[in-house]
């Protein structure tokens, strides 16, 4: 087949030789490109191909050899593990995750101690014990209404009340090149100039006035340069849901640091409890107490908060119930002692505004928030500027 396609080439007037037709058996034979007929296409052309001025003649001559072609035959495809294991998971209707029932939190963590004292070995896809794929709420790969993820990749049901497992998050790029000026222009909303510092700034106005006093002679005035004082503490959700939103917080981000010159940031997961962090590379080594924090910036600061809010309701209503650790205080108690503490504060969700009624734990953070939040849209961060400023 192959031969006959190099024949067709040569056919079509370009210039393809029998070693470069030699190099793409090669490179077949060495799976350097996947199954797909779009695969050999980038391929062969690559070989093939010497002069970017054949690529058009090239693709015409691929498209009528190739017409109607999905695969090439011959190269079987290796399905990754992921995949596989993928597969094993316990696909259910919706009347079907509809029937499992919630434990509550008392009962979902004695429910876990006797597993734990029973269980003696490992399970597959079943709706009892501490396993991979099926129903039971203990484990992880499968689906539950209210469960503790145990080991292993989260599933994408967002559902898990507790995850017992070392995660790593990575920090948001605060030198991201943001594809639009918009967000920039409506964070300049939040401001409050004044001058300080060293003279640096020619004054023209006056280095004018000065000269014409001194009959023509040049009178140099300076100036401090004009700054923005408004200061500003934001506190940015990382990892879990907010992985679907890296980008724009990144923008968001990008843009925050550009145009507050008094911004301190700190990350936290999912809510707020009694410490945060700057790096999340060290996160489990350098946290820092929020009681710090709030000692050490004052009030004058602006509160941001931004995070999805997506989260089971006992992250923020119930002692321990972070999805990570065993906290003392609930989260609420922890998110109003920092809205005391800053009283000009606002909540900005990547979320679909559409969506907020639907999510439980986005309705407990609005109360709390006293109905100050806002979409990370350019609106919404038009009406949290406005808000910040009252």
């Amino acid at each position: 087949m192959l031969i006959d396609f190099f024949l067709h080439l040569k056919a079509r007037k370009l210039p393809v030789s029998t070693r470069e037709f030699l190099t793409l058996l090669e490179a077949l034979r060495a799976r350097v490109g996947g199954n797909s007929i779009d695969d050999f296409y980038f391929l062969s052309r690559a070989c093939l191909v010497k002069d970017e001025s054949h690529y058009d003649r090239y693709d015409r001559a691929f498209g009528e050899y190739f017409k109607g072609v999905t695969e090439i035959p011959g190269l079987e495809a290796e399905l990754p593990e992921e995949w596989l294991r993928a597969m094993a998971k316990k696909l259910l209707t919706p009347e079907e995750k509809a029937k499992l029932e919630a434990l509550g939190w008392d009962k979902l963590m004695e429910e876990l101690k006797k597993r734990l004292e029973e269980q003696k070995g490992r399970h597959q896809g079943g709706s009892k014990w501490i396993g991979t794929g099926g129903t039971s709420p203990f484990g992880n790969s499968g689906y539950h209404p209210e469960g503790i993820r145990i080991g292993g990749e989260s599933a994408g049901n967002r559902t898990a009340v507790k995850v017992w497992a070392k995660r790593e998050f990575r920090n948001l790029d605060d030198n991201v090149e943001l594809g639009t000026r918009n967000i920039k222009i409506a964070l300049r909303r939040l401001r409050r100039f004044a001058r300080e510092g060293a003279a640096e700034e020619l004054d023209l106005d006056e280095t004018i006035r000065g000269t014409a006093r001194n009959a023509g002679w040049l009178d140099l005035k300076m100036r401090p340069e004009r700054h923005n004082k408004v200061k500003v503490l934001l506190f940015l959700d990382i990892g879990g849901s907010m992985d679907d939103h890296v980008r724009v917080c990144e923008e968001m981000f990008s843009a925050a640091k550009s145009e507050f010159k008094h911004l301190e940031h700190f990350y936290f997961h999912n809510c707020i409890y009694d410490f945060v962090w700057r790096d999340n590379t060290r996160r489990h080594g350098e946290r820092l107490p929020l009681w710090d924090v709030m000692h050490r910036y004052g009030n004058d600061y602006k509160l941001v908060l931004v995070g999805d809010a997506t989260m089971s309701p006992y992250e923020i209503v119930h002692p321990g119930g972070s999805v990570e650790y065993n906290n003392e205080e609930a989260g609420a108690v922890w998110l109003r002692r920092l809205l005391d503490a800053y009283p000009a504060a606002v909540w900005l969700n990547p979320e679909p505004e559409r969506a907020w009624d639907y999510r439980p734990s986005i309705g407990l953070i609005r109360e709390i928030m006293e109905s100050r939040m806002f979409p990370l849209t350019l609106d919404g961060l038009a009406r949290a500027m406005r808000e910040l400023n009252k």
